[in-house]
């Protein structure tokens, strides 16, 4: 099994459960590996032929920027469902960051990980 990955994918949403939460936007950070076989795209030098990384991380900076989900789970599950099912990826783990969420710590978040590897 090979990995691609995208890591530090920023985006602003709307995302959480207090009501002053509901009326602004908050930047999440995103960091996926998602399996494929990269082989045949190394052989033909075909976008292709391969997990084309651009593609997701546009797919999923829409998707994400229209969100408004009330919890990072849901949002993370949501996301790690679109790669598997509109790009084909039989495994992915997905961070989702929510910067600034707990005023003593940097980070806070979550990691899934769906799919078999």
């Amino acid at each position: 099994m090979d990995i691609v990955f995208l890591r530090n994918l920023k985006i602003d949403t709307v995302i959480g459960i207090y009501d002053w939460e509901r009326n602004i936007r908050q930047t999440v950070i995103l960091d996926l590996e998602m399996s494929t076989d990269v082989r045949r795209a190394a052989a033909s030098e075909r976008i292709e032929d391969a997990l084309d990384y651009k593609s997701v991380a546009k797919r999923l900076i829409a998707f994400v920027e229209q969100s408004e989900f009330q919890l990072v789970e849901t949002l993370a599950e949501r996301c790690a469902n679109i790669v598997r099912e509109e790009f084909g990826v039989k495994w992915v783990r997905l961070s989702l960051n929510k910067i600034g969420a707990v005023s003593a710590a940097r980070d806070v978040g979550v990691i899934i990980e769906r799919g078999e590897r």
